[in-house]
């Protein structure tokens, strides 16, 4: 029944995102990255800042506000809000490598302490290193000063445009009307940069004060297109991927089956990680939630959570089993249940300690009777992002402590649940894990090692990760996979080729760097959905898969029980893995090129191996089938195309 549906999808992606295509690149909190240009991507920052009087500054930037962001054709809109101002920025293609931005602001109320709100922009320092050429002009053309990045002098008078000439790139950033250029040198994390600030207002700002710029960003430079040469050594195989997997936790009861079912029915799902709400299983601390679910007194939500773990089963997707929220006498204090952090500035709540026995034979209770009833197993269990509170919060004590005692717990009624080390917010709080990792008698409880994927992906950062996987000896999980945890809140970047080159880019990453056992989509639902339409987001055209659900498909199309193995790349831009299994004979490498078009050469493939299948996922192309490429001694040529995901297989 679903196949007619893949079909015309294929159409409409080739369709939708064709007329969607732009050079220029914004992010959906209102900060341009740069202009894509053939395939590889231009890269300058742009930002909206408020400088306080004292020398505080606000701007945009991720998770930082609450932005919406949209799209119609080549125009792309961002609405934010910073302080008491409301913004509503406009970004459009100009021309070739030209992107223009009309910045209006009004204030919402006073603003005496304000002393200026800018346009910032920012050249990259590996780009435009101290010695770049700075010119500017004035509206006749004349240049009003020259000199260095790294020693220039702006003048007093009013600008109407600057250009920088770096040894392989220019910027050139044009205003609309003449205004004076402020120059800043800033350090941010990766080092000292220059901001270049152009003014929407100068001082206090007044309650009802509006202003409009706008301003044309042109950039060029040389296109990286020299050939890649990649090295495979299938002969120090790594850890199992299983493959990959989804979270289905349900919060649309009229959206989400559309989704789980096409995802179910379209691709391999290897695990899968599902909610179990625990604020609704036993809500009174004196009730016998077993005794009421054999009853028929299941809350409804309970009873649908349930009976996706068993669809999952049915189909033997192993289950972890994660809890978002406590019942209010489990914890400390009135639970926020993601509202946001209390009083304190702390999200979540603390388990009380006083009703700990009484909250392990609670969890307990739920998961034999899921087993009994259901006829599920679930293999693993955590409380979900504990380390920030969300909404369940823990120290790193606290979580050794849990791992400890509810794990003997399920040990001594006989389940064999395992608990997860982690399961955190993001890959940077890796310290949460420490006080488990030190302390031994947590070891025997413990299944597996899991992060969840929406920040810190250095690479320094997520071995952090893998080393404290094998420091167990245990697998590594990625229990919540995608980059950006606010997008639910403008859900039309989903459809952006920029996001799901950005996704998949990663999780190729994470495969490389973390051999995990698995990668959980968040969700293969219609929360953060990779399916349009359908009523999804508003959208009530019909239902049909986006660019970023063939790439979890293509992704998700590795073959089972193979093993990462080393692969190095020689130049940037290119996110590589390779998984295999000298038995089966079965290999598989996957590229995400984030540059241009260009030929690559892999050496290291087995010898076993002639011939390669290929798939390839962009804009344009979902998972579309190419002509295989022949291996010679080991050795396979070929060109790899601009802005896409390629998987190269051999079953």
């Amino acid at each position: 029944m679903w196949k007619p549906l893949l079909t015309a999808s294929v159409l409409l992606l080739g369709a939708s995102v064709q007329k969607a295509a732009a050079q220029v690149e914004l992010a959906p909190w209102g900060n341009l990255t740069g202009i894509r240009t053939d395939g590889q991507l231009l890269a300058f920052g742009t930002s909206l800042r408020v400088v306080k009087a004292d020398g505080r500054v606000t701007e945009t930037g991720k998770e930082r506000q609450r932005p919406k962001y949209t799209r119609e054709g080549n125009q792309q809109l961002v609405t934010t809000r910073l302080d008491s101002l409301d913004f509503v920025e406009t970004v459009q293609d100009a021309g070739p490598n030209q992107a223009r931005v009309q910045v209006q602001l009004t204030a919402r109320g006073n603003m005496p302490n304000s002393s200026g709100v800018y346009f910032s922009v920012l050249p990259p320092a590996a780009t435009y290193p101290d010695s770049t050429t700075v010119e500017v002009w004035d509206a006749r053309g004349a240049v009003l000063t020259k000199g260095t990045l790294g020693s220039l002098t702006l003048p007093s008078t009013p600008a109407s445009s600057i250009r920088l000439v770096a040894p392989t790139r220019q910027l050139t950033i044009s205003f609309g009307e003449p205004m004076p250029v402020l120059l800043k040198q800033e350090t941010g994390k990766d080092g000292p940069h220059y901001q270049f600030l152009l003014p929407l207002l100068t001082g206090s700002v007044q309650q009802g004060q509006t202003a409009q710029k706008t301003f044309t960003i042109q950039t060029t430079g040389s296109i990286d297109r020299a050939p890649i040469r990649l090295t495979l050594n299938p002969a120090q195989p790594g850890h199992v991927f299983a493959g990959f997997g989804g979270n289905f936790r349900l919060q649309n009861p009229k959206n989400d089956p559309q989704v789980i079912n096409y995802a179910l029915q379209n691709m391999r799902v290897a695990w899968g990680r599902v909610e179990m709400p625990w604020q609704l299983w036993q809500p009174n601390q004196a009730q016998d939630p077993t005794a009421a679910a054999w009853q028929g007194q299941l809350h409804p939500h309970v009873r649908e959570s349930m009976e996706m773990a068993q669809k999952l089963s049915k189909r033997d997707i192993p289950i972890i089993l994660s809890a978002w929220s406590a019942p209010a006498w489990a914890v400390v204090g009135t639970p926020v249940n993601g509202s946001g952090p209390g009083p304190d500035g702390k999200w979540g709540n603390p388990l009380n300690p006083t009703n700990l026995q009484a909250s392990y034979k609670s969890i307990a209770d739920y998961i034999q009777y899921l087993k009994d009833q259901y006829g599920v197993d679930v293999a693993l269990f955590s409380f979900n992002e504990s380390d920030l509170g969300i909404n369940i919060r823990q120290t790193s004590q606290e979580h050794a402590q849990l791992i400890k005692e509810l794990g003997a717990y399920f040990a001594s009624r006989g389940l064999e649940t395992k608990l997860l080390l982690g399961d955190n917010s993001d890959s940077n709080s890796y310290e949460f894990m420490n006080s488990a990792l030190q302390d031994a008698s947590t070891h025997p409880y413990i299944g597996a090692v899991s992060f969840h994927s929406w920040r810190g992906w250095e690479t320094e950062t997520l071995q952090k990760w893998s080393a404290a996987a094998e420091q167990l000896r245990l697998p590594l999980i990625v229990g919540e996979g995608s980059i950006d945890a606010q997008a639910w809140g403008y859900p039309s970047i989903f459809l952006e080729p920029t996001y799901a080159l950005e996704e998949i880019s990663l999780y190729t990453r994470l495969l490389a760097v973390c051999q995990p056992l698995t990668i959980l989509q968040w969700q293969l639902t219609a929360d953060y959905s990779p399916m349009a339409g359908g009523g999804i987001f508003g959208d009530n055209t019909p239902l049909r898969p986006t660019q970023r659900f063939w790439n979890l498909k293509q992704l998700a199309a590795t073959p089972q029980d193979v093993m990462a193995l080393p692969i190095t790349a020689d130049r940037p831009d290119v996110s590589a893995a390779a998984l295999g299994n000298s038995e089966k004979g079965t290999y598989v490498v996957h590229l995400v090129n984030n540059g241009a078009t260009r030929r690559v050469t892999l050496t290291g493939v087995p010898a076993t191996v002639k011939k390669l299948r290929v798939y390839t996922t962009d804009k344009a192309r979902a998972m579309q089938k190419g002509k295989p490429v022949r291996v010679r001694k080991g050795t396979v040529q070929f060109t790899l195309d601009a802005s896409s995901y390629t998987t190269f297989m051999k079953e």
